[in-house]
């Protein structure tokens, strides 16, 4: 699903207007990011959690030369589904 068919599908389900839906999407999505850069997780019970996490530096290898390379260490996001996500997923 593209961004502009969840927006068109919120729209359809909360009977608000597509431009309305989505300021509303841009505005969680730029919270939810503005969250994570603090360092701090969003959690939306029933859904899931947001959370960042660490990646150790470690080395790697260059799949077409074989060479060893060093693959520096980052803070990557993470999504953790919530139970009601979970089970109705399943």
């Amino acid at each position: 699903m593209t961004k502009q068919e969840f927006v068109n599908a919120i729209a359809a389900d909360s009977g608000l207007s597509k431009a309305d839906t989505e300021k509303a999407l841009n505005a969680i999505t730029e919270t939810i990011k503005n969250t994570l850069a603090q360092g701090e997780s969003v959690q939306l019970v029933g859904f899931g959690t947001f959370s960042i996490s660490e990646r150790a530096a470690r080395t790697g290898r260059n799949p077409q030369t074989g060479k060893e390379i060093q693959i520096a260490a980052k803070k990557v996001a993470k999504f953790k589904p919530g139970k009601a996500l979970d089970e109705s997923i399943n």
